[in-house]
């Protein structure tokens, strides 16, 4: 009878993120970062033929915690989630919504005019709209006689 089955090789480890996860609800200490599975915001980044667009899912963080920056290439979001006033640290049962103070950088597109982004927020979904880029086309620069 064999030992080690490839069927069945991953259960063990599903077993122990399960014991894990019920270890850690009732500590209010947060790992955040540690699974990369449960990175926040959750983004989506759409290709149109004249922009990008960026989704990202926050829902109960307030319009006037976001903050949305560009430069260097690079996209940041930042944001708070806070908790909710009916919940105090220490009468949670369950918690598994992250709360606090939040932030994700992704790398823009090479073709992003960075000038021209545009950040819409409703029901939980910040939607930023990427101008594209002109395209690289060459164009002639004059060359002109300089001083001797």
């Amino acid at each position: 009878m064999p030992v080690f089955r490839w069927g069945q090789a991953w259960g063990a480890f599903q077993d122990l993120e399960r014991e894990v996860d019920q270890l850690l609800q009732g500590v209010n200490l947060s790992l955040h970062g540690v699974r990369s599975a449960r990175r926040f915001p959750l983004i989506n980044l759409i290709e149109k033929p004249d922009h990008f667009l960026l989704t990202a899912e926050v829902p109960g963080v307030d319009i006037n915690d976001l903050e949305v920056t560009a430069a260097d290439g690079r996209l940041t979001i930042r944001g708070v989630r806070k908790s909710p006033d009916e919940a105090q640290d220490d009468s949670f049962r369950r918690q598994e919504r992250f709360q606090g103070n939040w932030q994700r950088t992704i790398q823009l597109p090479d073709r992003v005019q960075e000038d021209g982004l545009k950040a819409e927020y409703s029901a939980g979904v910040l939607r930023i709209t990427l101008a594209k880029a002109t395209s690289g086309i060459a164009r002639s620069i004059p060359v002109t006689e300089g001083p001797e």
